[in-house]
Order: C-alpha cells, then sequence, then structure tokens
C-alpha cells in the first residue's frame, strides 16, 4: 500500500475525523466563553473594582508607570499584568465547568441508554418437551 494510501485510510478512521470535529467544535466553543466572560461576566466585577477595563489592571515593577495604560506602562518597564491573568483564569474556569458538566451529561445518558438484558422467554416447544421429559422421569 502506498504512503498516501496508508495516510487516507488513517485519516478516514473514526477517532481522528472525531477528534477534529472535536478540536473545531471547541475552538468555537472557545471563542462563545471568551465573549461571555469579557462581555458579560468582567464589566460587573470590573466596576466592582473602580470601573476600569479589568484585563487593564497592572502593578509596576519600577517607580514609574503606576497611572499610565498598560501598553504604556509595558514600554516604561516591568509590568505584572494581573487583570488580564484573572480574566483567562475565570475563562478557564467557566469553560472547564461548562465541559464537566457535558460530560457528566454524556455519562448519565451513556448509562440510561446502556440496553438492559432482556429476560429470555422459553418458547412453548421447550416447555412441552421439559414437560415431557419430566413426566417420563416420574413413570416408573
Amino acid at each position: 500500500m502506498s504512503m498516501m494510501g496508508e495516510f487516507r485510510q488513517f485519516a478516514m478512521k473514526g477517532n481522528v475525523v472525531d477528534l477534529a470535529v472535536g478540536v473545531i467544535i471547541g475552538g468555537a466553543f472557545g471563542r462563545i466563553v471568551d465573549s461571555l466572560v469579557q462581555d458579560i461576566i468582567m464589566p460587573p466585577i470590573s466596576r466592582l473594582f473602580g470601573g476600569l477595563d479589568f484585563a487593564s489592571y497592572y502593578i509596576p515593577l519600577n517607580d514609574q508607570g503606576w497611572t499610565l495604560p498598560l501598553v504604556e506602562a509595558k514600554k516604561a518597564g516591568a509590568v505584572l499584568a494581573y487583570g488580564n491573568f484573572l480574566t483567562v483564569l475565570i475563562n478557564f474556569i467557566i469553560l472547564a465547568f461548562v465541559i464537566f458538566q457535558m460530560i457528566r451529561m454524556m455519562n448519565r445518558l451513556r448509562i440510561t441508554a446502556a440496553p438492559v438484558p432482556m429476560a429470555t422467554v422459553t418458547p412453548e416447544e421447550v416447555l412441552l418437551l421439559r414437560e415431557i421429559r419430566d413426566g417420563l422421569r416420574l413413570r416408573p
């Protein structure tokens, strides 16, 4: 088999295709969660901390830069940009929680969708043959 044929066989396996679909959907879902965090969750939280853009919070590690915007403060020297880190951390926690809930729901569906073994019904012919057998055993 040629290398292209082997690659085609590998790429068409169910696991690879499922993984590709998962990555694409995961990327789109990540953008949705980013928007949720940045546009809906972080504005009220940033209002609690002074009404500024939460992602622009930082601590300058030099003597200057306390009043500068984050971009200018980075040019002036090293800064500890904790606001952006906290935004990304909250984003991750929400994403991990949603994925956990999805997997939990899938596991519940998998458990309830598992086929329940049905009790085997013995055909009438077999029951009749058993009665005949048992009757013959009782005869002297």
